[in-house]
């Protein structure tokens, strides 16, 4: 079975992923908006407060996982092994697309756009999951 529209599907409609990162055998998931374009292969964006907590764990261990957070059903996204890093762009790059999944986004930006800095996870490979009977991987 063919995943990779599932994964669009899934990527585009979900606007929350569950970050996991492990700074001194000390784990650690935050909840975070996200955006991800097609176009950008294995490459998923999220913006945060600079000199938050989370920019710190991920300055130390880049390495994390994550998992979409399933809207009423059980469909979900999970990779296991990505790392994270700031992104060249700005929020204001990509703020069309943070807006359309979350439009309380617009005000966020408008006020305090300017201490947001926007991070990649880059991945190669996520599990893709419909429900207990159907899941499988794709690979960028």
């Amino acid at each position: 079975m063919e995943f990779l529209a599932d994964f669009n599907r899934i990527m585009e409609k979900q606007s929350e992923i569950a970050l996991a990162s492990c700074v001194d055998n000390q784990p650690n998931v935050r909840i975070v908006n996200f955006v991800y374009h097609p176009d950008n292969k294995g490459v998923v964006y999220f913006a945060t407060f600079r000199g938050n907590p989370k920019t710190k764990e991920f300055a130390l261990n880049p390495q994390a996982a994550l998992s979409t957070v399933p809207l009423g059903t059980n469909e979900h996204v999970r990779i296991q092994q990505s790392t994270v890093r700031i992104s060249e762009l700005t929020v204001y790059d990509l703020k069309d697309a943070f807006v359309a999944k979350v439009p309380d986004y617009a005000s966020i930006i408008e006020q305090a756009g300017n201490e947001l800095d926007l991070y990649e996870i880059h991945f190669k490979q996520a599990t893709v999951t419909i429900d207990y009977t159907r899941s499988g991987s794709v690979s960028f």
